[in-house]
């Protein structure tokens, strides 16, 4: 129904309301409805605004093609994915007539479209005014954004280490190899300005066309993400050949060797190209979480099309990092103790790997420090959720597709680490768990279980409860004009006329109204934020170690030597990269459950 009814409207028609005119959605449906009801019914008496007669077809037109533009956009990303998990894993084997050029190949060509299609989005939105008629204030938060910067730093730091390696081998190597690091520091720079100004857009305009293109570059980002942790896996579980009077290496020697880049046929025509690849392979793991990060982000997005928000209904939660102390000081302490015994673990495990004693010994440490770190984190995480029973706060209703997509990603990236610790945990009970190295892993195991699901619950629950609200100090302002015993009413007049300051409000009598509202809450906020600190810099020390070279699954052998090299190396290679995501992850969920403490 046309709202501006002081003169003629054709807004609805062509699909560009006006100010007047908006409407939510569901306003729009219920009036559709009633006005399809008076169409209907004989003899009813119809309006003779003409946009009205219109807006059923019309509204269906539009969501027929709603439905078509998701529909033809999701069909883009199913297939790029499967194209590109088909050239992934066809790369992976020798057997296969596919090299890594022919994947770089691909990948460059959606790198380039997806570049060209963001780069027109920005100019198409900066170019038309009130381009973006609603924001989502829940969608890239300043501190996921701020992550995405800092990944894209190093990711471009890693593309640059690329570049000059492999310029060492463009004598005897394609020059694709060059000419792919180049273009995805190209594209890591256009994706980081896009997301970070294009975040919470609620696209009204070209909505198809957005769709498709927002899958498009989700679809990018996730063959990106695989073809990087292919190349991380692939020399894992791939036995080399050795001649007969050689000694093969064995635990981390053999997993350092089968994780070399280059082909050894090739040699590099520069002495720095080993020191390159040590350094690019250390910064693999930001350029898989820049990757995630950004397929969350552009998931986001494509959920956002067309979506009506409320422009001021999101409370801005300050951030005071006063208001906590322990979980802080404990979880630092935590992650200097676990970056101590780690790198410790690193250096030792490497320069005594054929010494049995001195390499368990370097493991059973490495062993204890998880153990501590999961016990740690699982007791303070049952304090959460026992604060959860006495916490009050309503659930919060209404629809989020950011809170939907961060749960899926919690629960879904959390069953790599299950997927790990279970088959763990088969392995030690069916062989009897005889060692202490056997026991430290299979208490590991089960404690990280245990872990993962207290920290899922506390999570959830946090991210589905509404914000405390702040509580205001009353003001009371003192009357003049009330009378006092034995005053007049011509001495308070007398007194109202004088310059004198009137009586102030001290801060004893503003305690007196506040205090009474504020320990029943204080409490509880303080120990929710002190457990999110804890647990948000335990899940830190928990990412850092396996991001970071910890392959305690390859250097204790039981696993290996029960489920035979080839099947744990690829159990490891599948769940491992899922359970990096979701440490870092979690980081981020519960900086919000922090912030809405």
């Amino acid at each position: 129904m046309c709202l501006n009814t002081g003169y003629p409207c054709d807004c609805l028609t062509d699909g560009n309301p006006c100010e007047p005119c908006r409407m939510t959605v569901k306003d729009r449906e219920r009036e559709e409805a009633h006005l399809s009801n008076d169409i209907n019914v004989p003899g009813g008496s119809g309006s003779t605004c003409e946009p009205e007669l219109n807006i059923p077809s019309n509204g269906i037109l539009k969501e027929s093609g709603r439905h078509l533009g998701i529909m033809l956009s999701v069909i883009i990303c199913l297939n790029i994915l499967i194209l590109g998990c088909a050239l992934v894993s066809g790369s992976a084997y020798k057997d296969v007539n596919i090299s890594s050029s022919d994947l770089q190949i691909f990948l460059i060509v959606l790198l380039l479209l997806t570049s060209i299609w963001m780069v027109y989005y920005v100019t198409f939105t900066a170019r038309t005014e009130n381009a973006i008629a609603y924001k989502d204030c829940h969608a890239g938060p300043i501190w996921l954004r701020g992550g995405l910067v800092l990944f894209a730093l190093l990711s471009i730091i890693m593309d640059i280490f690329k570049i000059a390696s492999y310029v060492g081998y463009l004598h005897c190597d394609s020059a694709v190899k060059v000419a792919f690091p180049v273009v995805q520091l190209v594209f890591v720079l256009v994706q980081t300005y896009f997301l970070w100004i294009h975040a919470k857009d609620c696209v009204e305009l070209q909505r198809n066309i957005t769709r498709c293109g927002l899958m498009l570059t989700l679809s990018t980002n996730l063959v990106v993400w695989m073809t990087a942790v292919t190349e991380e896996s692939i020399h894992q579980t791939t036995v080399p050949e050795y001649p007969s009077n050689t000694t093969k290496p064995s635990g981390r020697s053999l997993y350092i060797n089968r994780a070399g880049y280059g082909d050894d046929t090739c040699k590099c025509s520069h002495t720095s190209c080993s020191l390159f690849k040590e350094a690019y392979y250390y910064l693999y793991p930001f350029n898989i979480e820049f990757s995630l990060f950004a397929s969350a982000m552009t998931y986001i997005m494509w959920k956002n099309v067309g979506r009506v928000t409320e422009e001021h209904g999101h409370r801005k939660i300050k951030f005071r990092p006063t208001e906590v102390f322990l979980g802080p000081v404990a979880g630092i302490l935590l992650v200097v103790a676990g970056l101590v015994t780690f790198i410790v673990y690193e250096m030792e495990i490497l320069k005594y790997n054929s010494d049995e004693d001195k390499k368990d010994n370097v493991l059973m440490i490495h062993f204890v420090m998880n153990i501590v770190i999961v016990m740690l984190m699982s007791v303070s995480t049952v304090i959460g959720c026992a604060i959860y029973q006495v916490d009050h706060r309503e659930h919060v209703s209404d629809k989020n597709p950011t809170r939907s997509l961060d749960v899926g990603l919690l629960v879904g990236a959390s069953l790599g680490q299950f997927i790990i610790s279970y088959f763990s945990i088969v392995a030690m009970a069916v062989t009897g768990a005889k060692g202490y190295l056997n026991g430290l892993n299979l208490t590991w195991a089960i404690l990280m279980v245990i872990q993962l699901g207290l920290q899922n619950y506390f999570i959830i629950e946090g991210l589905h409860r509404e914000p405390f609200h702040e509580v205001q100090p009353i003001s009371v302002l003192a009357n003049p004009y009330v009378l006092q015993p034995g005053k007049d009413m011509s001495i308070l007049e007398e007194s109202d006329m004088d310059t004198k300051p009137g009586p102030v409000l001290t801060a004893d009598c503003l305690h007196n109204h506040t205090v009474e509202h504020r320990p029943k809450l204080l409490w509880k906020r303080r120990v929710l934020k002190e457990v999110c600190a804890f647990l948000l810099l335990g899940n830190v020390i928990l990412w850092i170690m396996p991001a970071f070279g910890a392959r305690p699954q390859f250097d204790h052998a039981t696993e290996t030597e029960f489920y035979q090299f080839n099947m744990w190396a690829a159990v490891v290679n599948v769940g491992l990269p899922f359970g990096i995501f979701y440490r870092m992850h979690s980081v981020a969920s519960l900086f919000e459950v922090f912030l809405t403490s």
